[in-house]
């Protein structure tokens, strides 16, 4: 007579007592193979039972233990709890319907090391983890295939019980669930196998993706660079050109004075030969000469740096624009470092007033006074005691400095307690 099928599982108890998942105990080694993984169960600790059951869905054997799985919802790699063995030399648990079972747990580990990483069942009524355990086995959602026959009973004077030291061989039915837990974790296998190369696969051709997209991309900014440098020595040319004006501008100012120059000696000759005439004459004509002159000159010196300014600025001002919009479209922001205001992020429509005056801007960013703001600065630098001493010189005591500009006093936050005393006593 053959002796009882015994079929392994694993259940997964979640927060609330109930049973979340169940598996065959050939799927718990595949996903401990880390072959497949479980999201839901994701960086938690979980309470699982193995359990062996026979095949009227009667419990002989469990084993309470916690199983960890990481952010991905693979289980914890180190985790390697003899589950088989600890059910076998497990001690005695109370009657779920097929008599006593094998019960091993935190209060009862055969293996002490291992002890740490059981818990205890609760046995309350109504939240009773052995009771949760029976019901799920017999409502059989692991689709076990019942045994139909009945074993028959033995009369107590035929029962011989073996020694406990002979409880652990390993019968006939043992042998047909390993093999039956061997085929099972082989089809498996070979399907998570599968899994994994249809995954590779797919890796693969992202992968080949993903570099197709760099390449074009590094293309893209290849002739974005391209057009930059170009636009750059273009504007680099301009300026040369610009710059050989404004030589030549220079050169006619020369000419243009040293013709002056020229008509004012002859000027002089003309008054010196006025001269001989009247006095009242002269004086006319030298008037007259030195308001036209100065004129003449004012109005061409005006008129030739008004030229090479305008010239000069409209090139550089359009260079100078088109660069730093095409940089702005390009993503790229112009950050700048002030102590006390930290890296500022200046806006394009910004850039201007910041060069005009980058500690004024330090400042409004910081709401103080530019003057406040350069004080404070100064005393940032070198906080020392700016007081004068009975011989005119600076007191130079160390001070602590003040890191915001907001929270500085002048006279108060860059003198020492002494000065700071005398300046109180002189104000009151």
């Amino acid at each position: 007579m053959s002796k009882p099928q015994l079929i392994e599982a694993v259940m997964f108890f979640a927060p609330d007592g109930s049973i979340g998942k169940q598996m065959f105990y050939a799927e718990f080694e595949t996903l401990l193979d880390g072959l497949v993984k479980m999201p839901t169960l994701a960086d938690e600790q979980v309470r699982a039972a193995y359990v062996v059951i026979n095949g009227r869905l009667q419990i002989r054997s469990t084993v309470f233990f916690y199983l960890d799985f990481d952010e991905t919802g693979a289980p914890d790699a180190g985790w390697n709890i003899p589950l088989q063995q600890m059910a076998e030399r497990a001690g005695r648990g109370p009657d779920l319907g097929g008599g006593p079972i094998r019960l091993a747990c935190r209060s009862q580990c055969p293996v002490s090391w291992h002890q740490m990483h059981l818990w205890d069942p609760s046995l309350v009524p109504g939240n009773n983890d052995l009771a949760t355990l029976r019901d799920t086995v017999r409502a059989n959602g692991l689709g076990i295939l019942m045994q139909e026959e009945e074993t028959p009973a033995v009369t107590p004077g035929r029962l011989q019980v073996a020694s406990e030291d002979q409880w652990y061989a390993v019968d006939s039915s043992r042998d047909l669930a390993e093999k039956l837990a061997e085929r099972l974790s082989h089809d498996y296998r070979q399907k998570a196998a599968q899994l994994v190369r249809q995954q590779r696969e797919r890796l693969a051709a992202l992968a080949r993706e993903h570099q197709a997209e760099l390449a074009r991309a590094a293309t893209q900014s290849s002739g974005q660079v391209a057009e930059l440098q170009g636009q750059i020595l273009a504007l680099r040319q301009a300026l040369r050109q610009q710059e050989g004006l404004n030589q030549n501008l220079k050169a006619q100012l020369a000419e243009q004075r040293q013709a002056q120059q020229s008509e004012r000696e002859e000027m002089a000759v003309r008054m010196r030969a006025a001269e001989r005439h009247a006095r009242t004459e002269r004086e006319i004509l030298r008037e007259q000469f030195d308001e036209e002159l100065r004129a003449r000159l004012l109005a061409t010196q005006a008129a030739a740096e008004e030229q090479a300014r305008r010239r000069d600025g409209e090139a550089a001002q359009r260079g100078a624009s088109q660069v730093l919009e095409r940089l702005a479209a390009q993503g790229v922001v112009f950050v700048v470092f002030h102590p006390g205001a930290g890296h500022l992020t200046v806006p394009l429509q910004d850039v201007d007033r910041y060069l005009a005056g980058p500690l004024a801007y330090a400042a409004s960013k910081c709401f103080v006074p530019e003057s406040q703001y350069r004080q404070w600065l100064q005393h940032y630098q070198r906080p020392r005691c700016e007081g004068l001493q009975a011989d005119g010189q600076r007191c130079d005591a160390a001070l602590e400095r003040v890191e915001t500009p907001g929270r500085f006093v002048a006279g108060e936050s860059n003198c020492c307690m002494l000065h700071k005393s005398a300046r109180l006593r002189t104000v009151g």
